[in-house]
């Protein structure tokens, strides 16, 4: 959804909290529906009634509005005349009434919900460099990057050599310090939030052994500390990736660590040949029919990403859906259309 852009404000998004009553929802798309008729330009005032049409037979067919609220998004791609039209319960109860037609849907209130709702945190330290990053659903972000220059051993020996020693101590120590502040200030709005359910640390050699045992992680971060520390050779987003790799039996959970495997089995079986992927919608559509597909593999960068799950749901297949941010991700969009599978087996 957050892709679709339109040249006018055409796209509607809707936010109705619990406890809104149906008619009132109704009627305020009804009387939008009527103001539209004052918009000058036929093709905007045409794809602004279409959706609010859409928008306003989906709501009527409700007897009350769910527990937790509902999410609505409705409009044309006015340049291919693709139409859309999806209402949703969300994870999270919609705590505001939000109507607005614009050039894109807003989605930044259903992302909190989505992204944020399963969430890990990572560092990698070491004791010059340090990544502080967050795994969020199927996406790894890197909130920061840390280095700072501390020398290397002193060679003259004697009590010059031990002060020197001293003085580099207390300057990893103070790097060790500000790693952890940086650390406590991104995490702790999301455990108190009760959004991050781990801590997963890493780096090289002794430095992540120091920096956990000492006291530089807030108390609270480290009752949920995963016990397990993890050899990574790198910094940056390339260092998170290995952690979190590395760390996949701990993670199961994560859709992350759940799509690089499934990109990884796809790509090695199209290297055999060997007849056990799919990939074209017709292709991957019949395959579902057939029950062969053991895993669905769709890019969320598809606007039809809803159509594809109900499909495996209903026909026994596990999903993963996968982003252009993942390593592979864009080349599995752009090559694939977004979509393909595993099958359990060959299906010609």
């Amino acid at each position: 959804m957050k892709k679709w852009k339109a040249p006018a404000t055409v796209l509607l998004s809707l936010y109705v909290p619990p406890g809104r009553p149906v008619s009132e929802v109704v009627n305020l798309l009804r009387e939008e529906l009527s103001i539209s008729d004052n918009i000058k330009l036929k093709r905007t005032r045409n794809a602004v009634q279409r959706a609010l049409a859409a928008a306003i037979d989906r709501i009527s067919k409700l007897s009350k509005i769910p527990d937790k609220g509902l999410v609505l998004f409705a409009g044309e791609n006015v340049e291919t005349g693709d139409f859309i039209s999806m209402m949703l319960i969300p994870p999270e109860e919609v705590k505001v009434f939000f109507y607005r037609t614009d050039k894109t849907f807003h989605t930044e209130f259903l992302e909190d919900m989505v992204y944020e709702h399963n969430v890990v945190g990572l560092i990698l330290v070491e004791r010059d460099a340090a990544t502080i990053g967050l795994l969020k659903g199927n996406r790894l972000v890197v909130l920061e990057e840390m280095e700072e220059y501390i020398p290397g051993k002193h060679e003259k020996g004697g009590q010059s050599q031990r002060r020197y020693d001293r003085i580099i101590e207390q300057m990893v120590e103070d790097f060790y310090k500000k790693v952890g502040e940086h650390a406590n200030k991104a995490f702790l709005p999301l455990l108190e939030e009760g959004k991050l359910k781990a801590v997963l640390v890493g780096g090289p050699a002794y430095s992540k052994y120091d920096f956990v045992q000492g006291d530089y992680l807030d108390y609270r971060l480290k009752k949920i500390l995963i016990n397990q520390l993890i050899d990574v050779s790198y910094q940056g987003e390339a260092g998170l990736r290995e952690l979190v790799m590395k760390a996949e039996d701990l993670l199961k959970e994560q859709e992350y660590v759940e799509g690089l495997k499934a990109l990884e089995e796809f790509k090695l079986h199209l290297a055999k040949d060997d007849g056990m992927v799919v990939y074209g919608e017709n292709e991957v559509d019949n395959a579902l029919e057939l029950g062969a597909v053991k895993v669905l593999i769709v890019s969320e960068e598809r606007s039809d990403v809803e159509k594809w799950l109900e499909k495996a749901k209903s026909h026994g297949a596990k999903v993963v859906v996968i982003n252009n941010d993942m390593p592979e991700g864009e080349w599995f969009y752009k090559t694939f259309n977004g979509v393909g599978g595993i099958l359990r087996f060959k299906t010609g």
